[in-house]
């Protein structure tokens, strides 16, 4: 049982979080102002909030709720599946590649499957169950976390990259591969962390018996086939309105505050001006997008500098990363290789840096979250990599 952390009421982080948020107001406030200083400051200021809560309230409606529709049609559809079965036919495909691709029995297939229909979190209520669990050595139990996480969110990702454009169905297939490929990287860098953790000789467990992989039998819901896939979809749908609400604070905050330091002034006869509008920002991360393109431009083929805010988004919520997708093809700032590029990464990451704590701790391996958190960081610098170079190759055989 954990105890209650405490800290002195007032300490030095107090007054540091204090300057911090001063400054980094203050600098924004003069940015988006006109005028001598004082007047200035007092008008960005007031460009400033306008424009947070004009952006929150435009990716509410315009983004939270598309993201939430998509969610619930993804949750009937992926119900369905289960029910009648198609998970469990993919799960027996998939479980004889688990072990030589990431070293893992293959019932682990059916938490990859599992998270890429929900979120990442689904996979910790399946390495509590004991039935699940028994097929797994000690040291291979925190490797479920990275494996979970590089495949949340997938479905509901995927489809909101292809709704965009009929072009980018390629780009969202290349992105699920490089998204696979990442999850190879960093469940197996884990391994090698978990391994020196436990010491693997000492495991005694016996290796578990393939056949166990895939069990004869699934639970169904009562009443017939009608019946049933009627329930189905209506819990399923029920999941995607929980999962569509889960992703409001992270939008709104996060994509508020990526957003506006991203794009700039708003443009009208070619005269740039601070008007207050939703989407203007100061325009930060493109400077060092332009400053790091030597090394990111090889890398992950970024049409524009600005591209480079969707994976950092992405750290803390794919969600909210999905939220730029709009706004930047509407500027024409990214194109069918950033598609599957930001499949990749957004999948493969989404959003660990804010759930892989919880998990890790939910498997009592609380010790392991920074190694957890390299390992994924690493898988999805692979990913994008992955996905860039995959698509480049298609392109140019095709």
């Amino acid at each position: 049982m954990s105890t209650l952390r405490t800290k002195k009421a007032v300490s030095k982080e107090t007054y540091v979080f204090l300057i911090l948020t001063l400054v980094g107001f203050t600098a924004m406030a003069y940015t988006m102002g006109e005028g001598p200083l004082v007047e200035r400051l007092v008008t960005g200021t007031g460009n400033m909030f306008n424009t947070i809560m004009g952006t929150a309230h435009a990716l509410l409606l315009d983004t939270v709720f598309l993201i939430m529709a998509i969610a619930v049609l993804a949750g009937a559809f992926a119900a369905l599946l289960s029910e009648y079965g198609v998970v469990a036919l993919i799960n027996k495909i998939i479980s004889p590649i688990m072990k030589p691709l990431y070293g893992l029995p293959g019932a682990a297939s059916i938490g990859a499957i599992t998270t890429y229909l929900s979120d990442n979190p689904a996979i910790i209520s399946l390495a509590k169950d004991k039935e699940f669990k028994k097929y797994f050595k000690e040291y291979q139990t925190p490797a479920l976390c990275n494996l979970g996480t590089a495949f949340g969110m997938g479905l509901v990702l995927s489809i909101f990259m292809f709704t965009q454009s009929s072009e980018f169905l390629v780009p969202v297939i290349i992105g699920n591969l490089g998204a696979i490929i990442g999850s190879v990287v960093s469940v197996r860098i884990m391994l090698h962390f978990t391994k020196q953790h436990y010491g693997v000789s000492n495991q005694d467990i016996k290796n578990m018996d393939k056949a166990g992989t895939f069990t004869p039998v699934r639970e169904i819901r009562d009443g017939n086939a009608i019946e049933r896939g009627l329930e189905a979809m209506l819990e399923g749908g029920k999941s995607g309105v929980e999962l569509g609400l889960s992703i409001i604070p992270g939008v709104l905050i996060i994509c508020t505050a990526v957003m506006m330091l991203t794009f700039g002034p708003t443009v009208v006869d070619g005269v740039a001006s601070y008007t207050g509008a939703a989407f203007e920002g100061v325009n930060l991360l493109p400077k060092i997008g332009n400053l790091i393109t030597p090394v990111i431009k090889p890398l992950f083929g970024f049409t524009s500098p600005e591209a480079i805010a969707f994976p950092i988004t992405s750290l803390g919520a794919v969600g909210a990363a999905m939220s730029l997708i709009e706004e930047f093809l509407k500027n024409n700032l990214i194109g069918p290789n950033d598609i599957a590029v930001f499949t990749a990464m957004g999948m493969c990451w989404s959003g660990y840096l804010s759930t892989h704590v919880g998990m890790m701790d939910a498997l009592n391996v609380r010790s392991l979250v920074n190694k957890a958190i390299l390992s994924h960081t690493i898988g999805g610098i692979c990913a994008g990599i992955s996905a860039n170079y995959i698509f480049k190759l298609v392109e140019l055989i095709f």
